[in-house]
């Protein structure tokens, strides 16, 4: 990918001085030693290393900003994107330089995207060690080969301690996140909260590989043992990593993904499950992945470091990163065929979508370009229960282009491997956040598999009169009184409320989209009388 890249980043040097003590590429040992040595963090009994993050528990999306320059001026969307002027940036960067002259670092060399044909050549600079073996765990790992020849095309400096001055960077608080195309570097400070780092990747690859006609992805994706390929777009706390690890199919990636014509690729070497409640027998895959390696974050431990997965005494937010190679039957390396499913998920505050819907290829459309879903508490700063959002290509805060061309993308590939496209509820049921409850997990999975193999095509379908989905009137494994939604609520009054109101907050959504496709506005939801 480099002389690729190069076509489209010019030939910019992104070396930075360093004269302190230098840790490069230590292995999972050394820098969990590293961490407890420093008192970073702690070992728990089942091998795991724990972390808390402070005050930052969630991603700073507000705080986020792009380097605006030549390079990107004509291709980025500043209308959705911050832009940071040049001048800022400069002097950001010259007080790092000085900053970082004589600290003790930490550095990892690796790669984002499995396939080599558009890998990312990156490095990784950490104060911490704990921040280290974050990205040593879920970037991709370079073999004694590759790392004997690596040279970075990205540089992330993550530096918590690094002060920010508001006033004079111009920023809007103490934290930042720059990304600079032109010098092909991200400056991360003022949080703790290792997240940052993996999604300030995602949104360098977001920028690069659409001029490469690869479509950038945030979604899980696993394959069945006859090579098909399922994709799980969606925000975090919607499924993507539990509905994607499964013990019949082969793991390829639980978050960031590139559609190519060689087929669907893993942008990470790793997973980063949310973990709150969490269960050996609701999520199998992902409590036995958590042993020496993972990392932890923010997850309470009891008076014998027993991980406490049910207490949110920290955040909601609670994590574990670890190799995807943790998970029994993950695709090594990750890449696979051309996707035979879509699930499109979302977490309904409302609780007036159907469980699962099959969708025709212009409300496929409508509702990648909505992304509509729930933001989880302790996702985001300040979130503390389910707000209804929508999240343009259900990962708006990533994506540096405007909207169209994603979709566009998304659009031609599911036409040319007529892929099939399913919306799914994970949210609520029987009434809106509140007075419903949470989708059953277990009846989530039963009809995700019949979505995948195929049982969803034998089955009869009723209109939704509202959001104009397809529902099925039955499911193996699935009480049939739950696939109509309205069917769950007491008062079926209410319901036809809440449903016209999630309508109108859908239209009102989409007014944004005034060049897309008369069909694909016409699909969208209708209000009722």
């Amino acid at each position: 990918m480099r002389m690729q890249m190069d076509k489209v980043l010019g030939k910019s040097a992104n070396t930075i001085p360093l004269e302190g003590m230098l840790h490069k590429n230590l292995s999972v040992a050394e820098l969990t030693e590293q961490a407890v040595k420093r008192k970073e963090a702690v070992l728990t009994e089942n091998g795991a290393l724990r972390a808390v993050t402070g005050e930052f528990t969630g991603r700073s999306p507000l705080d986020k900003y792009t380097v605006n320059n030549e390079l990107v001026a004509e291709k980025m969307d500043f209308t959705t994107n911050q832009a940071m002027e040049p001048e800022k940036f400069a002097k950001v960067y010259a007080r790092l330089e000085a900053y970082l002259k004589e600290k003790e670092l930490f550095i990892f060399d690796g790669f984002a995207g499995a396939d080599p044909d558009y890998r990312l050549p990156i490095r990784v600079i950490n104060e911490y060690a704990w921040h280290n073996l974050f990205v040593h765990q879920l970037f991709i790992r370079p073999t004694e080969e590759e790392l004997a020849e690596h040279v970075p095309s990205f540089t992330v400096i993550c530096v918590p301690h690094f002060e920010i001055n508001p006033e004079e960077d111009g920023t809007r608080s103490k934290t930042l996140i720059a990304v600079n195309f032109e010098q092909r570097m991200v400056i991360i400070a003022g949080t703790h909260y290792a997240g940052e780092m993996k999604k300030s990747i995602f949104t360098v690859m977001n920028y690069l590989l659409p001029d490469q006609n690869v479509m950038p992805m945030h979604c899980s994706a696993n394959v069945g043992k006859a090579g098909d390929v399922a994709l799980f777009f969606g925000l975090s706390g919607t499924g993507k990593t539990t509905l994607s690890a499964d013990p019949e199919r082969g793991l390829i990636g639980d978050d960031e993904h590139g559609w190519s014509e060689n087929g669907v690729f893993n942008f990470e070497g790793g997973c980063y499950a949310k973990c709150i409640g969490l269960s050996a027998e609701k999520e199998p895959q992902i409590w036995n992945a958590i042993r020496f390696g993972t990392v932890l974050e923010n997850v309470v431990l009891d008076d014998n470091r027993i991980p406490v997965y049910s207490d949110n005494t920290l955040t909601e937010n609670t994590r574990a990163a670890y190799p995807v190679d943790f998970i029994d039957g993950a695709v090594i390396p990750g890449e696979a065929g051309h996707p035979k499913v879509i699930l499109f998920l979302t977490a309904d505050a409302f609780g007036v979508l159907p469980p699962i819907s099959k969708l025709t290829p212009e409300q496929a459309m409508y509702h990648f370009l909505s992304g509509y879903t729930s933001k989880l508490a302790g996702t985001e700063r300040g979130v503390t229960e389910p707000e209804a959002t929508f999240s343009t290509c259900f990962g708006a805060p990533f994506l540096p282009r405007p909207a169209h061309v994603y979709a566009d993308l998304l659009g031609k590939k599911i036409a040319e491997h007529q892929t099939q496209v399913y919306l799914v509820n994970t949210g609520w049921t029987g009434g809106a956040y509140g007075v419903g409850k949470r989708m059953n997990l277990k009846y989530t999975r039963a009809m995700v598999t019949a979505a995948l193999n195929g049982e969803l095509n034998k089955v009869g379908y009723i209109h939704d009169p509202v959001f104009q989905f397809s529902i099925p009137t039955r499911c193996p494994g699935v009480p049939a009184e739950l696939l109509n939604p309205r069917n769950t609520w007491s008062d079926h009054a209410a319901y036809d409320k809440q449903a016209n109101a999630l309508a109108e907050r859908f239209q009102k959504n989409f007014t944004k989209f005034a060049s897309v496709d008369a069909k694909i506005v016409d699909s969208g939801p209708k209000l009722s009388l």
